[in-house]
């Protein structure tokens, strides 16, 4: 699987404050601890060492235990979650939503991101054991971004109405939706070992945390990952403290936007992901998970009856902490309280918000992880590649939008030069020459010289269009296969890991697609990889 990798910011679908961190420019480096090199881990492990007690490893054991007893897990996979107790043994951390079939298939790259990380800290640094962790987010409500996948130009959707935890939904129903897609994927080996999968893990399981559960165990079994459920009862009470502060001093809101205004300030162009509120806090129960809002001393739950004053919503807090369900400006602290974390693999979105968080962090007196990029994949197949060379396009080309694709394509084939810019620039020196006899003569004449020059620049780019457009037509038939290979490796217009699900090249390729991706992915790579199949 030959590799070739393109900068993030010359992908042009990456934010400014991400390109801008993977770069590492210094005016960002008050939002983080330590930059991600394998050098960087060893402070990073000392300080989260100093922070993170034996208790709470008795108590992730624990849990993770339960967690894991209904899959019967392997002595092999026992030992590996019987290692968190140990003092020398550290975490690195993925998360995702509980996407059906994993949703789009930058699940895997996620995954594999943190799988490899693990190995390369484990060979830099044999005498600490490093674990690759898949943090389920299963507390989330949203089900619509989560109840569908596209497979061979199809969309796949579980339909139902919802409300609470979608961790908690019955997976039964989707026994028709996987036998509609079992009669898409054919009757291969590799389809048939797929069908296999997805009917042990939504069939044979009870809800989705658990049916999600045991596809990345099945995936990923060998790899050393362990998959964690932070909605349960042991962990949620080690998180307490946290909650408490919450709900007495709003110390998100504060703090965090406070780091909102320092990025504003840093570059105007930078966009602010998430905006806190006074409290970032879901009340969970049963089919229940809804806002908690205060307002002067009383506490409620939004659209319910539920209320308390701080006594009694403490007394809930401490009777039933499985019920407080951070939100997304939580979530991280709650993790890095129950692990022993080290780093956070994200995207580009989670990364921005994970940027705002540092001095939130510390007002919790709490180690603030290394952040790092996961690896971001573009798949060929040598028959694009192939298309690519006919119509003398380069990968990095495909990057731009399709309209600007096929005007920098048709410009760069055309016998003529589409291009005025040298033309504008004579008109501009012409005009620099009437600017300035306005300025020592009459300055009203300014305006009439600059309507001037604005109507010949316009003309310009009205005969640039004219001829672009003429170019256009008559290169039909390039435009039309530009168009198809655009359509094939960026399809719907976005990203293809954005759009694609994992089980398209699975059903070509089985196991080994996901071993050569194991193989080949750079954890510490902070580059757009492009993987010839």
């Amino acid at each position: 699987m030959p590799i070739d990798c393109i900068s993030f910011r010359d992908t042009a679908y990456a934010s400014k404050l991400v390109c801008d961190y993977v770069e590492k420019h210094p005016e960002l480096q008050s939002l983080y601890n330590r930059y991600p090199t394998l050098e960087n881990f060893k402070p990073q492990l000392n300080a989260k060492k100093a922070e993170f007690s034996i208790e709470k490893r008795a108590v992730l054991v624990s849990a993770l235990s339960q967690q894991y007893a209904p899959l019967m897990p392997s002595e092999l996979t026992t030992s590996r979650i019987q290692s968190l107790a140990k003092k020398n043994t550290f975490t690195v951390t993925t998360g995702h939503q509980l996407n059906l079939l994993g949703g789009p298939i930058y699940f895997l790259y996620k995954i594999i991101t943190t799988i490899n990380l693990a190995k390369n800290l484990k060979i830099k640094d044999p005498e600490n054991n490093y674990i690759p962790i898949f943090w389920m987010a299963s507390e989330d409500h949203d089900f619509e971004e989560i109840n569908h996948f596209n497979f061979q130009n199809k969309q796949f959707q579980w339909s139902k109405k919802t409300s609470g935890a979608v961790g908690l939904l019955d997976t039964s129903e989707l026994s028709e939706l996987i036998n509609i897609f079992s009669i898409v994927l054919g009757k291969t080996t590799h389809a048939k070992a797929l069908l296999e999968l997805v009917k042990n893990a939504y069939i044979n399981n009870s809800n989705l945390a658990d049916a999600t559960r045991y596809l990345v165990h099945a995936l990923f079994e060998g790899d050393n990952l362990l998959v964690v459920d932070g909605n349960d009862p042991g962990l949620k009470r080690l998180f307490i403290p946290a909650v408490a502060t919450e709900l007495t001093s709003s110390n998100a809101f504060k703090f965090i936007s406070q780091t909102s205004e320092e990025l504003k300030a840093i570059d105007a162009d930078y966009k602010i992901q998430v905006n806190p509120r006074e409290i970032n806090l879901f009340y969970l129960k049963d089919n229940l998970r809804e806002r908690i809002v205060r307002k002067e001393e009383l506490y409620s739950v939004l659209n319910t009856q539920l209320s308390w004053d701080l006594k009694g919503i403490l007394e809930e807090l401490n009777l039933y902490p499985e019920r407080f369900s951070p939100n997304v400006i939580m979530r991280p602290l709650y993790q890095e309280t129950i692990l022993p974390n080290l780093c956070y693999i994200g995207g580009g979105a989670e990364l921005s918000y994970w940027l705002q968080l540092k001095t939130y962090f510390e007002s919790e007196q709490l180690n603030f992880p290394i952040l790092l990029h996961r690896n971001a994949v573009l798949l060929m197949h040598q028959k694009q590649q192939q298309k690519l060379d006919k119509l003398n396009i380069s990968v990095s080309d495909l990057f731009q939008n399709k309209q600007a694709l096929i005007d920098s394509q048709i410009k760069k084939i055309s016998k003529f030069h589409i291009d005025f810019s040298e033309q504008k620039a004579v008109i501009n020196q012409q005009f620099a020459v009437l600017y300035d006899i306005a300025s020592q003569t009459d300055k009203s004449f300014i305006g009439a010289v600059s309507a001037q020059e604005k109507k010949q620049i316009n003309g310009l780019e009205v005969l640039e269009r004219r001829l672009l457009k003429a170019e256009k037509n008559s290169h039909i038939n390039y435009i039309d296969r530009l168009e198809q290979i655009h359509l094939e490796l960026f399809p719907n217009g976005s990203l293809q890991e954005r759009f694609l699900n994992f089980s398209e090249f699975y059903l070509d390729y089985g196991d080994e697609f996901i071993d050569r991706l194991r193989l080949e992915l750079a954890p510490l790579n902070q580059n757009f990889h492009i993987f010839y199949l």
